[in-house]
């Protein structure tokens, strides 16, 4: 028998030999706390499961998602309908390339910060405010308002959340977590002499490749069919073969070759080929860094990260007309495609010597 010597205001306490002793420290106390918690947290996420596996809510679920690639598409067509003859009526009014990306850089403005649709560009225009109209409708008839079950732990959080998503102070928060400042200037910087250049692709289109405004719809429409290839058949096969870090520099890699030929493209059919390249770059850095940067905030943070994500289009659409105009006016095409190849050659070599990102993963 053992005993423990204590102060005399307390009393000896004994136990036998290979008796087990609790201690009740804090320490233990909080790694109860902490073991419940993830206790009930997986209970939840089988429950989630559990729900998400039933034939009806299965159902539900693909009805939600075929509804939202139909909205998508429509309202992408609608768009690429007003941008395809955007420049042949900016001609008519006597803009030049400049006035153009000073007119491009309002669009962005608008866009950045939600405005409304003005003005009345004819038939397309007004067909695309019925068709947002229509999407408008389905999305309050047939989407749900909640597609995935919450513990109310995680809607609190949701919620003080998206309070704050448009703050600044949040903004900066959330780019100060582990990884995430590199990983957003990477996908900003990499990809922005491209959107220059196809911010500038209807005026570059009619100017420097010659075409009519059916010609420049039938480019465009390849341009997307590309992306459609690329998003549905190609990423999924590589994400599942190759790390995050890999797809980034593969990527980066893909642009500086691209960046090369747009230096050297002189018409169209250069353009056709040099495509290929530039929508497997486009679509890999986008969905790659998509994935990292959600995967590297909370779960309450995923929405606000994604909206910062989503606001770099915009965002390039509000300085990229300006300065595209500028670029294509004094130094002509082959300027979108020095800029390429110098930005993404200096990334690659960042990437290269700091291992961004840090976590050796396949994308999932």
């Amino acid at each position: 028998m053992f005993s423990t010597n204590l102060p005399q205001n307390r009393q000896p306490v004994t136990f036998q030999p290979g008796q087990c002793v609790i201690s009740h420290s804090p320490a233990n106390m909080n790694e109860g706390a902490s073991s419940g918690g993830e206790k009930q947290e997986l209970k939840f996420k089988r429950a989630i499961l559990q729900d998400q596996n039933k034939p009806e809510n299965m159902i539900q679920r693909q009805q939600v998602i075929r509804l939202t690639y139909l909205i998508t598409a429509m309202d992408l067509t609608c768009l690429f309908m007003q941008i395809g003859i955007i420049p042949y009526l900016a001609k008519s009014l006597g803009l030049d390339s400049v006035g153009f990306g000073y007119l491009q850089t309002t669009f962005g403005v608008l866009q950045l910060l939600g405005g409304p649709i003005f003005g009345s560009v004819y038939f397309p225009s007004y067909l695309a405010v019925v068709a947002s109209l229509i999407s408008a409708m389905i999305v309050m008839t047939c989407i749900p308002a909640h597609t995935k079950p919450k513990s109310e732990g995680q809607a609190t959080q949701q919620r003080t959340s998206q309070s704050s998503v448009f703050s600044l102070k949040e903004i900066l928060r959330l780019l100060k977590l582990p990884g995430v400042k590199e990983v957003f200037l990477i996908k900003v910087l990499s990809g922005l002499p491209t959107g220059l250049f196809l911010i500038m692709f209807s005026i570059i289109s009619m100017n420097f490749f010659g075409l009519e405004a059916a010609q420049t719809g039938y480019l465009m429409s390849y341009f997307g069919v590309l992306q459609m290839v690329v998003q549905g058949l190609v990423i999924g096969r590589l994400t599942s073969r190759f790390t995050e870090r890999t797809l980034i520099m593969l990527s980066v890699l893909a642009f500086s070759g691209v960046g090369l030929a747009m230096a050297l493209m002189t018409n169209v059919f250069h353009y056709c080929i040099i495509a290929l390249p530039m929508v497997f770059a486009l679509c890999t850095m986008g969905i790659i860094t998509d994935s990292i940067l959600t995967k590297s905030v909370p779960p309450s943070d995923t929405g606000a990260m994604l909206g910062i994500c989503a606001s770099v289009p915009p965002l390039t659409r509000t300085v990229g007309p300006t300065l595209g105009g500028i670029l294509y006016k004094m130094f002509g095409v082959s300027a979108f495609g020095y800029l390429q190849l110098v930005v993404n050659i200096s990334l690659f070599l960042y990437i290269f010597k700091n291992r961004v990102p840090q976590n050796e993963e396949k994308a999932q």
